[in-house]
């Protein structure tokens, strides 16, 4: 929208040519959700469910009664924002509409008693993930490159969706997993969204850099570069009102979106081990509780029986660290962790 109002505006007044900058756009976005999620938010939040507390998690009774299901609010406000600031594009429409969606489900799991069951979850994940992936291959091959190689190959539309759907649902399942604890989930998302949109806007939606680094170039990047700006900011906002001891929770109907968007950036990145390098800490903490369950569901194995999952429980519980003590340790050893793997990511080929 502001886009087509500088094309109006311009021949008037030149500073509007401004609106045609993705950084300006990216930016402007930014501090914008940003200040809607701040002052929008605790006006709203009072027609929401309240926290039941969950089953098997530590100190779970501290969230009872508070707010639950903020996420709602901070997905429309992030597609609010995205459509006044982004240029038309129908992919990341779509893709908007499959966060609303996401982020619906996930209210409905938060609302009702005993939630929606893991197979629902799990199906409807799948679906989603299968929609955003058919949605962004539009029919076309894809450029898939990998770390530590500079070689990348090609693959026809439907393979590109064979391949990164299992991805898209793992992330949207191990972002879930990392809530439960103040700020942990909202916080370390948002540092991944932002590293995720910065690669996305200087490497590999810059033709100078992905020609240097030996990546293939997509053009598409940097409009998500400019969505993943503005999801930043709305998360950022959030964070004020849910750092510890929090106000109110995204609960699933924010970490599942969440989820869906690092999958999304991942498809528009082409290498599908981006996930490990950019969240290696968010899928460790959540993720590898879903493989130990899996593993013990279909062949009875039990793995890392003395650890419990998601990780930030058992350092609560077993080394009697305090919410505020998770919070920053683990931010710390997220910041560091992707400082060292995106450098071995773009450099080492």
């Amino acid at each position: 929208m502001l886009t087509f109002l500088s094309e109006f505006v311009a021949p008037y007044w030149g500073p509007a040519r401004l609106l045609t900058s993705y950084t300006v756009l990216a930016t402007v976005g930014a501090l914008l959700s940003a200040i809607l999620s701040l002052l929008v938010l605790p006006r709203v939040w009072h027609v929401l469910t309240k926290d039941k507390g969950r089953a098997h998690a530590v100190g779970a009774e501290e969230s009872v009664g508070k707010p639950v299901g903020v996420g709602v609010f901070i997905v429309l406000i992030t597609v609010g924002v995205l459509v006044v600031c982004l240029p038309y594009d129908p992919k990341i429409y779509f893709c908007l509409g499959a966060l609303l969606i996401a982020s619906c489900v996930g209210y409905i799991d938060d609302s009702k008693p005993g939630g929606l069951s893991e197979l629902t979850l799990g199906l409807t994940d799948l679906a989603i993930s299968l929609f955003v992936c058919i949605v962004l291959m539009n029919g076309n091959s894809t450029e898939v490159w990998l770390p530590f190689t500079s070689a990348h190959f090609t693959l026809p539309w439907w393979g590109g969706v064979l391949l990164y759907t299992p991805v898209v649902w793992l992330c949207i399942n191990a972002v879930n997993c990392n809530d439960g604890v103040d700020g942990v989930s909202g916080t370390l998302s948002a540092f991944t969204i932002c590293v995720l949109g910065f690669l996305l806007y200087f490497v590999v939606g810059d033709k100078t850099n992905a020609g240097y680094l030996l990546i293939p170039y997509n053009p598409d990047a940097v409009s998500w570069a400019l969505a993943a700006a503005v999801f930043c900011g709305a998360i950022v906002g959030y964070l004020w009102h849910n750092a510890p001891p929090s106000a109110a929770l995204m609960g699933d109907a924010g970490s599942r979106p969440i989820g869906l968007f690092v999958g999304m950036c991942v498809v528009v990145m082409g290498n599908p081990a981006t996930v490990f390098f950019v969240g290696a800490l968010l899928l460790f903490n959540g993720a590898t509780g879903l493989a130990k369950v899996a593993l013990m569901r279909l062949f009875g194995w039990r793995i890392l029986s003395s650890i419990r999952f998601p990780f930030h429980d058992h350092v609560r519980k077993n080394l009697q660290w305090s919410n505020a003590q998770v919070l920053l340790r683990f931010l710390l050893i997220h910041v560091a962790s992707i400082w060292l793997l995106v450098i071995l990511l773009i450099k080492v080929r």
